[in-house]
């Protein structure tokens, strides 16, 4: 993985902020932490079973042994992540982490086939439409349980947002929102102004899109974006959501149909990428994205990306809150998410490097100004002052952007059952169809419905 110490940070500090200051005491308001194509994840691991605490997690059942840590992410990302490692082998000498870096879907695919197996990793990064499959097939350790893991300045909400079924199987690294960026230099390079995201609706989001990409031939006006949770913003517009508290489906096929014709729509009316360019842009790392080389005016993104795409693009970027079809911020279905987890596979609670090192990335002051808010706003008390010490432009814009939406955050989504962790990559085969035109809008919804169905009831 190279030498993780020669990462340093300063590239970020050249990206201008575009959101209004709020100052240090941004960081200490966060209260309110709620909570590809292709076979997937859940697919193998339904082979799994009812994996116990016997399973390796990489030699920590026998309490000793290089410890595994899987994470996924970009080049940036995985910089950090090697440095954070670095700072704890600084501190521990004797002990080994060997560390099991991967792009989005691959991560995903190799620790299903991993857990399958029983060959997880000790530490494993976890992420809140998974958790209820790995932790309910006995693959997670019960972190409270664990003796030395030291939970005491975490916030509830953070505990609360890790926890199915009255066990928590991961520690939250902080909470994120779905939002749109905007990159200002392509905006005034096409003459457009950016929006007024309080009161914008999904009918101006289109037009913005339609003007930018017509105004340059090499550029398009909007990434599509369409992940989980866009889905969920969308129905949690119209009073829905994805699943509902029985772990069903808590949303009408109609409100499904009507996304997928708005997507078309976008589509055809040449406001973003065409079929062919919207699915190889599903692949593609951050760096080699159309939004992280300079080339769309607009993208969907988890906010904490925020900074990674201002060091990719070297541009004056915003987060935009979502559209909605009222034109009122309060409406736009935006919530707070979990950005990820920390695990530990159930093999590795007697691993007292694997539960030191875990307890390092949550309690630590020099890890958390490592890892900073990448991974989300922090949630631990303990780190807050460390981790605002060393915070760029870029970072507190992300901080001030959820202190400055969370006054119209309401309620969270429910968490998605078990048997429900493919739905993502269901999604995008299903819009794919559609905007390859190889289904309509409204057999695409129904397939989608009945596959995700499927998928819970089976599980």
């Amino acid at each position: 993985m190279g030498n993780p110490t020669a990462f340093h940070r300063t590239s970020r500090g050249a990206t201008r902020a575009s959101v209004r200051p709020r100052g240090r005491h941004a960081l200490s308001r966060r209260s309110v932490l709620a909570g590809g194509f292709g076979l997937g994840a859940a697919g193998v691991l339904a082979a799994c079973g009812g994996q116990t605490a016997a399973s390796s997690s990489g030699n920590a059942s026998s309490g000793g042994g290089p410890v595994r840590f899987a994470w996924w992410g970009n080049d940036y990302l995985n910089r950090q992540t090697d440095e954070v490692i670095a700072a704890y082998l600084a501190q521990h000498p004797d002990a080994t982490i060997d560390g099991e870096p991967g792009q989005w879907g691959s991560y995903w695919d190799r620790l299903a086939t991993q857990a399958a197996a029983g060959d997880e990793p000790a530490i494993i990064n976890m992420d809140q439409k998974y958790i209820s499959e790995y932790g309910g097939r006995g693959i997670l350790a019960d972190l409270r349980a664990v003796d030395g893991l030291d939970l005491g300045t975490v916030s509830a909400g953070a505990l609360e947002a890790g926890t199915v079924g009255g066990t928590l199987y991961g520690i939250s690294t902080g909470q994120n929102s779905y939002c749109v960026l905007a990159n200002r230099a392509v905006f005034a390079d096409a003459g457009v102004d950016l929006p007024d995201d309080t009161t914008w609706t999904w009918e101006d989001y289109a037009r913005i899109a339609r003007e930018i990409q017509a105004s340059r031939a090499d550029t398009v006006g909007t990434v599509y974006g369409v992940n989980e949770a866009y889905l969920v913003t969308w129905l949690r517009q119209h009073g829905e959501d994805l699943y509902s508290a029985d772990g069903g489906l808590g949303y009408r096929t109609r409100t499904l149909t009507e996304m997928f014709a708005y997507l078309l729509d976008l589509m055809d009316t040449e406001a973003g990428l065409g079929a062919a360019g919207a699915a190889e842009e599903q692949g593609v790392p951050l760096e080699q994205s159309a939004f992280g080389t300079n080339k769309a005016g607009m993208t969907w993104s988890w906010a904490n990306q925020f900074s990674s795409f201002a060091a990719t693009t070297g541009s004056d970027l915003v987060m935009l809150r979502p559209p909605s079809a009222a034109g009122a911020a309060a409406e736009n279905g935006a919530y707070f998410k979990p950005t990820m987890f920390w695990s530990l596979g159930a093999g590795a609670a007697s691993n007292p490097t694997a539960v030191s090192f875990l307890d390092f990335l949550v309690n630590d002051p020099e890890a958390a100004a490592i890892l900073r808010v990448d991974r989300g706003a922090p949630a631990n008390s303990a780190t807050e002052d460390a981790v605002m010490d060393v915070l760029e432009a870029p970072d507190r814009a992300f901080l001030d952007f959820m202190s400055e939406i969370e006054p119209e955050i309401a309620g969270t989504p429910v968490v998605p059952p078990q048997g429900s962790s493919d739905a993502q990559n269901v999604l995008s085969r299903h819009l794919e169809q559609v905007l390859f035109k190889q289904a309509s809008p409204a057999q695409a919804a129904e397939a989608f419905t009945a596959e995700v169905a499927g998928m819970i009831e089976s599980a």
